[in-house]
């Protein structure tokens, strides 16, 4: 008798988000860590302070999508809910949740005009 065949699991789980105007994107692990930046030479010219926080809330942004897709695959794996819950992994709709909730918390630069 065979077992029927489970979905493999990737060893790390990634997601990219992207600034608004398309010229940040940071790709991460579900565990937060970023494995991939890339930036228009352009960003430069808003200092680097503003550079390094819009890297971080994006960092976070692909975090979470990442952790999402990760319960998708280990439910799609067999692992049951009650575990999944167990290891913080958010279902799609806590995730959609907690990026509007982070998105709300942004309190950085509105407009990237300088002030004198």
């Amino acid at each position: 008798m065979t077992r029927p065949e489970r979905p493999e699991v990737p060893a790390v789980t990634t997601a990219a988000s992207a600034n608004r105007s398309g010229t940040i994107t940071v790709r991460a692990t579900d565990q937060g860590i970023p494995v991939e930046i890339q930036f228009e030479r352009g960003e430069y010219r808003y200092g680097a302070q503003a550079l390094a926080d819009e890297i971080l809330r994006l960092t976070k942004r692909s975090a979470i999508v990442a952790r999402s897709r990760r319960r998708e695959q280990l439910a799609e794996a067999g692992v049951p809910d009650t575990m999944l819950d167990r290891l913080g992994l958010p279902t799609r709709q806590a995730a959609v949740d907690e990026l509007d909730r982070l998105d709300d918390a942004d309190t950085g630069q509105t407009s990237w005009t300088r002030r004198s």
